[in-house]
């Protein structure tokens, strides 16, 4: 007689359960490829910009507070420009069209531009310009990645999910 092992792994199979809708959510991953691909766009754009519009020379004078506001703020107007076709189009910034991701509402349809840059993009950006905590809540929003729901705060408040493209 065998006896049972009570620290043994369970031997049912277990899948991964999707929602009604179908959609399959986004990999932790391919979010990540996404951001890169999207940040490093926004870098070969901003950066020369930085360079000629003498944000660099200004940050080594000991520019203040206002003068870095400025320039987040002009990155936020430029992120929203760099990414209005694709967001507009199909709900993906450039870097998910590469990875082949996309973002949806709670029902599974194509969130507005409003829903899109207001909620969801201007929240996530914007967040990181507040004075002294911007850095520590940006990390915040993009650990909730580790939820169940793989949901970041930026998702939550915009009450957006991103799945795979079909």
């Amino acid at each position: 007689m065998e006896q049972h092992n009570p620290y043994q792994r369970p031997q049912a199979q277990v899948a991964d359960v999707l929602p009604p809708d179908g959609l399959v959510p986004a990999s932790r991953g391919k979010r990540l490829a996404a951001a890169i691909v999207d940040g490093l766009i926004a870098l070969a754009v901003f950066i020369p910009i930085m360079i000629y519009g003498g944000y660099f020379t200004a940050l080594a004078q000991g520019a203040g507070l206002m003068t870095q506001l400025g320039w987040g703020l002009f990155g936020l107007v430029l992120f929203f420009a760099i990414q209005f076709v694709p967001l507009n189009a199909s709900a993906q910034t450039w870097g998910k069209k590469v990875v082949g991701i996309r973002i949806v509402d709670m029902d599974g349809q194509q969130p507005g531009l409003g829903v899109l840059m207001g909620r969801r993009y201007l929240f996530s950006n914007g967040i990181g310009l507040v004075p002294l905590v911007g850095g520590v809540l940006s990390i915040v929003n993009v650990l909730f990645i580790f939820r169940s729901d793989r949901r970041c705060i930026h998702d939550l408040v915009a009450d957006t999910r991103v799945v795979e493209a079909d």
